[in-house]
């Protein structure tokens, strides 16, 4: 049942996303005098809907969605009364314009921005000093925080009933402490302690630690345990020992904030964010294959995109595992990403109408300077062919990440 209310709550933030995403459209338009005939959430067939003045509000049956009708967005428009030919989108200068075709973009961006600033006082933001590749995880000191159990097979999942206690806690270690030798063979790191476990046989050992300061020794019942080489998560498993504890880095993992300090934390992790936004964008078409296997029964690789709807299980999983950071944090992410994704170069999304305004603005600036009439606005039903190949591109890729996300799901939580 939460389960069931996660996906529920995240899909029915989607869809208030892309609500306010069009909201951002026509409020804009109408601020500039731009004529907006209708506004509504959802498609198909009309469930309610009422009119104010010149614009017609409601709600439609397939909740997938939602647009807004600004008269005469380009000028081959031909349902445009000529009535209203002079609050035609096309007539306004092309920075108004821009303003109001970024206007959803805008909208996920402040979204994103405000959940973000909400996150950074409440539960914190990614500490950038904290470790972040196998490397740096390697070098910190090996301060242990306990782990309930040992999961004796090669399962990344949690402890279940019938595991084997952490051979560290029923040898009265404590989260804080630091290994510095096992069998008398030195631990400088927790890479060095890794190592020296794992090449020790399974049974009693003899661990140094410090604890508060002061030096210590336990005697600790090493468990056996199927792992893959360190070097390699993917390989063969092979029987080695374990002590039963976690890294307990050096610096916090997250980090808060005050109100003021929140914005500043806010504005650096979505300049990473935007890096790492663009960078995913950027392997997209590396990653259909990956689809394609996911799909055809092969492994799913966490780093393939998800669909809206795996986006939702995801939201679901979180909740169902009283998760809540990550579920706001996928709402971060969808919205940033969207955002990004609306202002690309292309028809039909927002950003293709902004690159063919600007185009027709610089080359009129250019025919001017050469003495040569005015080339005029873009012709739209000559693009008609590229814009139907991209609807068709994207339509394709998301059937692909629908499809890989319902018989092949990624998930956050082991079962």
């Amino acid at each position: 049942m939460a389960n069931l209310l996660g996906v529920v709550l995240f899909a029915l933030a989607i869809l208030i996303s892309v609500s306010l995403h069009e909201a951002g459209h026509m409020l804009t338009a109408k601020a500039f005098g731009m004529k907006v005939t209708r506004y509504f959430v959802g498609f198909g067939p009309t469930l309610w809907s009422f009119r104010r003045g010149e614009t017609e509000y409601g709600v439609k049956g397939i909740p997938l969605g939602g647009f807004c009708k600004i008269v005469g967005m380009t000028p081959q428009d031909d349902d445009v009364d000529p009535a209203d030919e002079p609050r035609a989108m096309w007539r306004y200068p092309v920075w108004k314009r821009t303003i109001v075709m970024s206007a959803g973009s805008i909208t996920h961006f402040a979204l994103a921005l405000v959940a973000l600033w909400v996150i950074a006082m409440s539960a914190g933001l990614p500490n950038p000093d904290f470790p972040s590749t196998e490397q740096e995880f390697r070098a910190q000191p090996a301060v242990v925080s306990l782990a309930p159990c040992v999961v004796v097979e090669n399962a990344n999942r949690a402890c279940q009933a019938g595991d084997p206690v952490s051979p560290a806690a029923k040898a009265q270690l404590r989260d804080g402490d630091r290994i510095t030798a096992v069998n008398g063979r030195p631990v400088s790191s927790w890479g060095d302690m890794l190592d020296v476990v794992r090449g020790t046989k399974p049974g009693t050992a003899t661990v140094e630690y410090v604890r508060d300061g002061t030096p210590a020794t336990a005697t600790v019942d090493l468990a056996s345990v199927q792992r893959p080489p360190l070097d390699d998560p993917k390989g063969a498993t092979a029987a080695v020992s374990a002590l039963g504890v976690a890294l307990q880095p050096s610096t916090p993992a997250r980090l808060t904030y005050g109100p003021v300090g929140a914005f500043g934390a806010t504005a650096d992790f979505t300049g990473t964010m935007a890096v790492e936004t663009v960078h995913a964008m950027q392997r997209i078409p590396q990653k259909v294959p990956a689809l394609w296997t996911a799909i055809t029964g092969g492994e799913r690789d966490v780093d393939t995109p998800i669909s809206v709807v795996g986006a939702s299980r995801l939201g679901g999983e979180a909740v169902e595992n009283n998760a809540w950071l990550i579920f706001f944090m996928l709402f971060v992410s969808l919205n940033f990403f969207i955002g990004v994704f609306n202002l690309l170069p292309l028809l039909p999304l927002d950003g293709g109408h902004i690159a063919i305004a600007w185009f027709e603005r610089a080359r009129s600036w250019l025919f001017a300077r050469l003495g040569r009439p005015d080339p005029g606005r873009v012709d739209y039903l000559k693009l008609m062919p590229i814009t139907y190949a991209v609807i068709l591109i994207g339509g394709v890729f998301t059937l692909l990440t629908i499809t890989a996300d319902v018989v092949n799901p990624i998930t956050l939580f082991p079962r």
